[in-house]
């Protein structure tokens, strides 16, 4: 009996690493070798990266409510010390958009949890 191969699913799955590929340089985009690796390979930074984002952003909204604070000449940590002892909730994105596009109203946030 002869070997059987199915050319249909080997060529969707093909087909679907080269529709991945689109946009890349070289042989990179055509050449199912090359594609192979460069997307598997992308893949796996876009994976890691779905979670470094995280904590970049997460650095960034400190860096930018510390700046606020020290304006008030308070740093970041007795600041963050002195929230979460306050019955205020409020997390660091919103203290960060606070502090770059409304510097009252993080005047105001600053003031009563400093206060308290």
């Amino acid at each position: 009996m002869p070997r059987s191969v199915n050319h249909v699913a080997s060529k969707a799955r093909r087909k679907k690493i080269l529709k991945l590929a689109k946009g890349y340089f070289g042989r990179r985009k055509n050449v199912w070798t090359v594609a192979k690796n460069a997307v598997e390979k992308g893949l796996g930074y876009a994976y890691r990266d779905r979670r470094v984002k995280k904590r970049e952003f997460r650095a960034l909204w400190i860096v930018r409510i510390n700046a606020a604070c020290r304006l008030q000449g308070v740093s970041y940590s007795n600041f963050m010390g002195k929230l979460n002892n306050s019955e205020l909730e409020i997390n660091r994105k919103v203290l960060a958009d606070l502090a770059m596009n409304d510097p009252a109203g993080f005047k105001a946030v600053f003031d009563q949890i400093m206060s308290a």
